[in-house]
């Protein structure tokens, strides 16, 4: 069927519509954004200028705060504005390509969890032969094909949703665009494209868990034989990783894995991955770390020393 599309704007429902309760929204998620960025953003710098964090684990850790900042920043900076305006609205064209920039940086991010996975398993289990397996050129190959992976998937998604027509009524029920909204506006039926769609994400999902769940099962198996030193430094930076794990996907399963709905709290769930967990993220990495720590106050004394 060709596309005939009839809308070329769309008004998106937002959060709330109380507008009191909007502004408070607004008060509150300016500064989570601005920490995500600044937060995850001083995690790139730490990792980059610090001799002492070159291993592959930091290596991956500068990526994945990257793509956290580019992530947050698809959906959250037009939703802060959006709070303070009456009519929220966005193009068919800005919202085809929200829609490709949300799924490439979420599983961008979800195939990285993977590779943090990987050479996690690979520190802990084979660590004789750590150096050999991840080597700067694995590293960059991981990284690499975590960024292309996130980008075939994305394309897939969008060459879906593009050829479909579009005629009315154009009001979305969400605060960003996401494809099952968008579907719901598309004249035609979308229950094939919704398989697809639901598929190629659900897949990509479930199998990237079970590989998660698996290494971690095995890790853990594998302290037993560690000195205690050993195993409290191993279960330390394990922590992090399944911490960040299940609140990455603990949202996503609630929301991808079941039929879609109108549920008010779809959307506050959604607010809990797009605006709070890239914020949490380097909490979680910093917190128990002390060579990121350690590594973190070295630079800030490095700058207050050429400020003074």
């Amino acid at each position: 069927m060709a596309s005939t599309n009839n809308v070329t704007e769309l008004i998106i429902t937002g959060l709330f519509q109380d507008p009191e309760v909007q502004r408070a929204c607004f008060v509150l998620f300016l500064p989570v954004y601005l920490t995500t960025v600044v937060g995850n953003g001083l995690i790139i710098v730490t990792v980059s200028v610090s001799k002492t964090l070159h291993s592959p684990m930091y290596f991956f850790l500068g990526y994945l705060s990257l793509v956290e900042i580019c992530y947050s920043s698809t959906v959250v900076p037009k939703f802060i504005t959006d709070l303070l305006a009456k009519i929220k609205t966005i193009s068919l064209k800005g919202c085809l390509t929200q829609i490709f920039f949300f799924h490439f940086f979420r599983v961008t991010e979800i195939l990285l969890l993977v590779v943090m996975a990987y050479d996690c398993y690979v520190a802990i289990c084979k660590p004789l032969h750590y150096m050999n397996i991840i080597s700067h050129q694995v590293c960059n190959m991981l990284v690499a094909g975590s960024w292309l992976g996130g980008f075939i998937h994305s394309i897939m998604q969008v060459l879906v949703t593009v050829p479909l027509p579009y005629c009315g009524p154009n009001v979305i029920d969400h605060y960003f665009c996401d494809l099952q909204p968008l579907f719901k506006l598309a004249c035609t039926d979308t229950f094939v494209e919704g398989i697809v769609v639901l598929a190629n994400s659900g897949l990509i999902s479930v199998l990237s868990l079970i590989i998660l769940v698996s290494s971690y099962v095995i890790i853990l198996s594998s302290l037993r034989n560690h000195s205690a030193e050993g195993r409290h430094k191993a279960l330390s930076t394990c922590a992090s990783h399944i911490t960040a794990v299940i609140l990455f996907f603990g949202p996503a399963i609630f929301l991808y894995m079941r039929p879609s709905s109108t549920f008010t709290v779809d959307k506050l769930v959604a607010v809990f991955y797009t605006v709070i967990t890239p914020m949490l993220n380097p909490i979680i990495y910093t917190l128990r770390n002390a060579e990121v720590k350690i590594a973190m106050r070295k630079l800030w004394g490095r700058r207050n020393s050429r400020l003074e």
